[in-house]
């Protein structure tokens, strides 16, 4: 059972520090070992100075089957995939285990048990609306409809910290071609599974359940958005997302929806969880920016997940060149 203490925290929206919010992983995976020797964290200054002198804790790998036919990334040669000369993955570890999934649990360090034993068998993805062949897609049907592709992309939480990941998939663009969009969809919207039997983070009211997300038309069919299935060459565990999930590399991770059964497509545009939650702290765009601030904290740089010290953040999180166009005309400050 959720106690109120962590309904309160949740209700505030990501990145709202509590500590777990706010505290990068080597430090708060030893939370046990901080609570005994008496530290305090007052502010995130703090816990960047306790996370460059604590030793991260031991967890159980999650392991999941590998996926077969990958061709790997040729170190970042692509341009979907290209980074910076100073940028390394992010280890699976941290991946594994500093997760934002509240349809399990509000706490990052506990989404990976929380999660153990949630079943996919039988997982299907209902793709309709303004489409002229609707269809309901299994797992097997997905994996038909393109090669899995390696894609190593920066994701940027709204939170203020980052990671460097390994994603393994295909372009979004490559489904909704499948079901023939009419002229008259402009945008797309995304569910994930509500169950709470299976889910049992949905049992609280932290968000109105299901979680939901959207994208104008072009931002779903731009090649780099993503609907994932793997990480680091393996099938998604289920605190990543599993069976699929979306990756929206230069908008902040809250629309990055995971564990989709649903996307429709739309004339009008799509409620999304978190914008209802706080419209004035997420907007329907969420792109990365660090020229607007959260309304309670800078967004002009970010703790990547296993270095020490802090990085500037990159307009729409490095991705600049292949995305601006989209945005052409339209004023980011108010349209964040």
């Amino acid at each position: 059972m959720t106690s109120l203490r962590d309904n309160r925290d949740a209700r505030r929206g990501p990145s709202t520090p509590p500590d777990r919010e706010v505290t990068p992983p080597a430090l708060y995976f030893n939370r046990r070992a901080i609570m005994r020797g008496g530290l305090l964290m007052a502010t995130a200054a703090g816990s960047g100075w306790l996370y460059r002198r604590l030793n991260g804790m031991s967890f159980v790998r999650t392991e999941t089957p590998k996926i077969a036919g990958l061709a790997p990334d040729a170190g970042g040669a692509s341009p979907l995939t290209r980074l910076g000369s100073d940028e390394s993955l992010t280890s699976q570890m941290a991946i594994t285990h500093y997760n934002n999934f509240y349809e399990f649990t509000t706490d990052k360090d506990e989404v990976a048990d929380r999660s153990a034993g949630f079943d996919t068998k039988g997982w299907q993805v209902a793709v309709g609306g303004l489409v002229h062949a609707p269809r309901v897609f299994g797992l097997d049907d997905l994996q038909r409809i393109s090669p899995p592709e390696e894609r190593v992309y920066r994701l940027r939480c709204v939170e203020a910290w980052s990671m460097v990941i390994p994603w393994v998939g295909f372009s979004l663009s490559k489904l909704l071609e499948r079901v023939q969009p009419m002229g008259s969809a402009k945008y797309v919207a995304f569910e994930t599974l509500h169950d709470p039997n299976r889910m049992p983070g949905q049992k609280i009211e932290v968000l109105e359940w299901p979680y939901v997300e959207g994208l104008r038309m072009n931002e779903a069919m731009h090649p780099l958005t993503l609907l994932a299935s793997g990480l680091y060459g393996r099938e998604l565990p289920a605190q990543d997302g599993a069976p699929i999930r979306l990756v929206v590399p230069w908008k902040y991770g809250f629309k990055s929806i995971k564990s989709l059964v649903k996307i429709t497509l739309t004339a009008e545009q799509p409620p999304t969880s978190w914008n209802r939650q706080a419209p004035r702290e997420y907007g329907f765009f969420a792109n990365v920016n660090p020229n607007v601030d959260h309304p309670r904290w800078s967004q002009a740089t970010e703790q990547r997940i296993g270095e020490s010290g802090r990085r500037r953040t990159l307009m729409f999180n490095g991705y600049g060149e292949q995305v601006a166009p989209l945005y052409a005309g339209l004023d980011l400050r108010a349209n964040y």
